[in-house]
């Protein structure tokens, strides 16, 4: 006879979509948090260089943002060891044939806001291998930070944990039905039950779609590659902004000593163990070189890890509307970490049928601009 285990609320998945919503319901219900590889933000959640900016992304991923940011900056007592963010600003560039992309994104209301332009002069003396005759205008953010991803990811899962919520990773989930009013995920010789499945699987959200009966929402892996550079000889970093181009084809920022690259790559590819490619790395050099004055000698560390987008690049929220019970909560993006407890507030309240929190309705979010409901329409 299998082995049945019983919960209100199953969330597969234990990436930072998990583990925030996991953390959320266990204030109110039992919750099995399941994970499918030996330990939890293998894929994505471990390998992203979050940063926490309230102009990136389209305006319901900016206002989930705004809606985080006291999470952030003043998490509860005991969340964490050490501050969940650090100060990075963000520092745009415009090459000659970027500044119209540039122009367009200042004229942004929000962004705006949250910006000021910044001479060209002053953006070199900023970051100084900068090629100044590569750059025709810069804008800069002076309110973003970087995100301690380990500390927010492990202070989600700790709390759950404390607050009598379990984690079983190395969950290979063969089948997921639903009998009656329960939702029963068949792994190995164990069963799972519950009336709710939050499904918070990065990207194999469409897979536990599909593997439940439900047709997939398209949810679509993309790979990011980084790779990690020595800075040049006696040349401080540490303050170094975040630096990218308008068109956002790279982005280069200090991270534990060394410079961290980017060629912001989104290239889809299937579920999997992300690895980088060669020519990724080769055109995030190039560009780098392009704009900079450093020659690339060596590639100290490099690594690639997948971010899932829907087709309109606006995270899933919500209950699947042929499906009673089957909860969807994926297609973050890039922008998983600095969106966190927003997303994780608002899946829990429509989890439990209750409207979104205030704060976050307070920033134009609502619950149909989330809702899977507007892309089954389409």
């Amino acid at each position: 006879m299998p082995d049945t285990r019983k919960a209100d609320v199953i969330v597969i998945g234990a990436g930072i979509a998990g583990a925030s919503v996991a953390y959320e319901l266990s204030t109110t219900h039992r919750v099995l948090l399941l994970e499918r590889e030996p330990q939890p933000g293998l894929h994505s959640t471990g390998r992203s260089a979050a940063i926490f900016s309230e102009i990136y992304g389209n305006p319901v991923i900016r206002g989930l943002s705004r809606a985080t940011r006291d999470f952030l900056f003043s998490p509860p007592p005991g969340f964490a060891q050490a501050p969940l963010v650090t100060p990075r600003a963000t520092l745009f560039l415009a090459p000659p044939d970027q500044v119209e992309t540039l122009r367009a994104m200042r004229n942004d209301a929000d962004v705006a806001a949250g910006t000021e332009p910044m001479s060209v002069d002053e953006a070199v003396r900023r970051v100084s291998i900068l090629r100044r005759d590569r750059i025709a205008e810069a804008l800069f953010e002076p309110g973003a930070s970087d995100i301690d991803v380990n500390a927010l990811h492990q202070g989600f899962l700790r709390r759950f944990k404390a607050r009598g919520g379990e984690l079983i990773c190395s969950v290979q989930i063969a089948a997921l039905d639903k009998k009656a009013d329960t939702w029963r995920a068949v792994a190995g010789d164990t069963v799972y039950e519950a009336p709710v499945v939050v499904n918070a699987a990065g990207a194999w959200a469409d897979t536990v779609a599909e593997l439940a009966g439900l047709k997939a929402l398209g949810i679509e892996p993309r790979r990011r590659t980084v790779v990690l550079l020595d800075p040049p000889a006696g040349v401080d970093i540490r303050d170094w902004p975040l630096t990218i181009d308008a068109d956002e084809t790279f982005y280069f920022k200090p991270d534990a000593g060394r410079i961290l690259l980017t060629p912001a790559d989104e290239t889809p590819t299937p579920p999997c163990d992300a690895q980088p490619e060669e020519m990724d790395i080769a055109l995030a050099i190039d560009r780098f070189e392009n704009m900079t004055t450093m020659s690339v000698r060596r590639v100290v560390h490099k690594w690639a890890g997948l971010r899932s987008f829907a087709p309109d690049r606006t995270p899933v929220v919500g209950f699947d509307p042929g499906a009673p019970g089957f909860f969807w909560l994926a297609g973050q993006g890039g922008y998983g970490m600095q969106t966190s407890s927003a997303m994780a507030r608002a899946a829990a309240s429509l989890v439990k049928g209750e409207d979104l929190p205030t704060d976050i309705r307070a920033q134009n979010v609502s619950a149909a601009a989330l809702s899977p409901t507007r892309l089954r329409q389409t």
